[in-house]
């Protein structure tokens, strides 16, 4: 259920024109859901749309990007930029702006290479990114760590259980008899993209029978349960960020994204994104 000023929507209130066929998938799940989606006024509510959009669209550019999938003790970065620690963290060096540091991960992707929770914190600084302006995301996110689930509290992330999946969203699948000898496969982190299809950094684009799939490759001799989607999700503050949006975005919330489509073409089991 969606509420705006304390009033309570659906989708045939809404002004829905501004909002992309992606967008309008979102906001008929919301409506659909019993959790209470709450917003002081239209413009948060289309913020919070533009920024799954963004989201989405990251998860996309990061899995083309070349950026390798593999666990700490591998960790590689662009020295140019950052700074590798003996327990694959990497840190941003100190007087490089954060946005240009974490625009080389999209860019030379092929310097790069960390496990999956780390890939799903560079999502959303990409998303963050293009939803607020430079000079806030520089001066909110000085000193930036790419590494496991460390993030900054400005970013807002927040995890919760619950099964009201919405593109955008952070979702854990968990393969609890994973191979002890391969822990990295106890689970994948993945980025919700919509139409039943996530990116996992490591096993790509897959809806979520191939997330399963692929997880149960990695279980244990004589493993008797399969992997699952865990009922958790993981989001950003979108009521946090909002106050430092771009000054382009207008308060009409006919922002101008770039292009809101996103196409999903399958080969096989694997399917590629197209923004």
């Amino acid at each position: 259920m969606i509420k705006i000023k304390n009033a309570y929507q659906n989708d045939n209130i809404l002004n829905t024109s501004v909002l992309t066929a992606e967008q309008k998938e979102i906001l008929d799940l919301m409506v659909k859901y019993e959790e209470v989606y709450s917003y002081e006024h239209f413009s948060q509510f289309k913020f919070e749309m533009d920024l799954r959009t963004e989201i989405v669209k990251a998860s996309s550019a990061l899995y083309q990007s070349g950026v390798k999938f593999t666990t700490f003790e591998y960790s590689k970065c662009n020295p140019v930029f950052w700074d590798l620690t003996s327990q694959g963290a990497i840190v941003i060096k100190p007087g490089v702006p954060p946005s240009v540091a974490l625009m080389d991960v999209y860019n030379n992707g092929s310097l790069y290479a960390f496990e999956c929770a780390t890939a799903m914190v560079a999502v959303f600084y990409r998303a963050v990114l293009e939803m607020i302006e430079e000079s806030y995301f520089n001066r909110l996110f000085d000193g930036m760590i790419l590494y496991d689930w460390h993030y900054d509290d400005d970013l807002g992330v927040f995890t919760r259980r619950g099964n009201d999946y919405l593109p955008g969203d952070c979702l854990y699948f968990k393969n609890p008899d994973f191979d002890p000898e391969k822990p990295q496969w106890r689970g994948e982190n993945t980025i919700d993209l919509g139409y039943d299809l996530y990116y996992g950094h490591g096993i790509g684009i897959k809806d979520s029978e191939g997330i399963i799939t692929s997880l149960n490759k990695y279980r244990k001799q004589g493993a008797v349960r399969s992997a699952y989607l865990l009922s958790q999700v993981t989001r950003l503050d979108y009521r946090y960020l909002y106050p430092y949006k771009r000054s382009d975005r207008e308060e009409t919330g006919a922002y101008p994204l770039a292009d809101g489509t996103i196409t999903a073409t399958r080969l096989g089991d694997v399917f590629y994104l197209k923004a």
